[in-house]
């Protein structure tokens, strides 16, 4: 289970549910995963997105690497661990925003 919030003011919540794929030096996780619009300036309720997370854990380096596809776009994420792992997402023709995401 992943729980993560996106944006400058963590306007965006992440949730998801992964099953692993096991590697010799890496752990491999992917599943469906969900964004809501949880700020305060929807005026028809929050809007939702649905996408595919994948992402691995190296071994060595606690190092977190996702691609994350919503809506027909492909993001990349980057972080280490911490609690929670605290990075940037990047898409295309987009500035990178903050993502911060919880596994559970």
């Amino acid at each position: 289970q992943i729980l993560g919030y996106a944006g400058v003011l963590g306007e965006w919540e992440l949730t998801a549910t992964v099953t692993e794929k096991a590697r010799l030096w890496t752990k491999e996780f992917s599943g469906p995963l969900s964004m809501k619009h949880v700020g305060i300036c929807t005026q028809d309720g929050p809007e939702q997105k649905t996408g595919e997370i994948r992402f691995q854990i190296s071994a060595f380096s606690s190092q977190l690497d996702a691609t994350l596809l919503v809506d027909g776009l492909e993001c990349t994420y980057s972080a280490r661990l911490s609690d929670p792992y605290s990075g940037l997402m990047a898409c295309p023709d987009r500035a990178a925003v903050p993502l911060k995401l919880w596994l559970r």
